[in-house]
């Protein structure tokens, strides 16, 4: 491999990973129901809306799922993993349109479970450290956190003030990556590609 290779499939990888990330927070967001005013929000918007809103006239949200967000997130994902084995040449082969779809929905569902297992352990940190705090990101996870905790709290006995909901989310997260990394290898989408498989 040379190294303008190498370069190529670093940036591909990594830059469309972080463009993929702001996408799918965004879909987070919208899910959540966070407060749009807040300045870390606002400037996902602004990020995302150049690549949304001409999706938008034909995939709009419905109830707490942007389906536009989503549609886009799959196709990044898609055009991530072509242009991955594309540059990669002999390395990987260029799987079919649907596998590829496939392979993009795989890999979207695994940034979502990452993005998640880090918002809760960041959650659990400052809960520790800085209890009440007013932050606009600490506001924000929080608001992302709170309705995938509420309805698991709400199944636990009271613990005297100890969440054991983490506990739970932890371990259905790791349920998720394996039946993602069971689906990734059926699918024979090569392992390091998707972020978190």
């Amino acid at each position: 491999m040379t190294a303008g290779t190498e370069i190529s499939l670093y940036l591909i990888h990594n830059l469309g990973a972080l463009l993929l990330f702001v996408v799918i927070l965004r879909g987070v967001l919208h899910a959540s129901r966070v407060n749009f005013y807040n300045p870390l929000s606002q400037m996902i918007v602004k990020l995302t809306n150049p690549l949304l809103t001409p999706l938008r006239r034909a995939l709009p949200a419905t109830g707490r799922i942007d389906w536009a967000v989503w549609v886009l997130a799959v196709l990044l994902q898609s055009l991530i993993l072509m242009g991955i084995a594309w540059i990669g040449g002999e390395r990987w082969a260029l799987p079919g349109f649907a596998t590829l779809l496939l392979w993009g929905v795989i890999g979207v569902i695994a940034l979502l479970v990452n993005l998640y297992f880090f918002i809760l352990i960041a959650m659990i940190i400052v809960s520790w450290i800085a209890p009440g705090s007013r932050h606009p990101a600490i506001e924000l996870i929080w608001q992302i956190s709170e309705p995938v905790m509420a309805p698991l709290r709400s199944l636990l006995p009271n613990m005297g003030g100890i969440d054991f909901s983490p506990i739970l989310v932890f371990i259905g997260i790791n349920v998720v990556q394996i039946g993602l990394r069971h689906a990734a290898l059926t699918l024979g989408l090569p392992p390091g590609l998707v972020f978190g498989l």
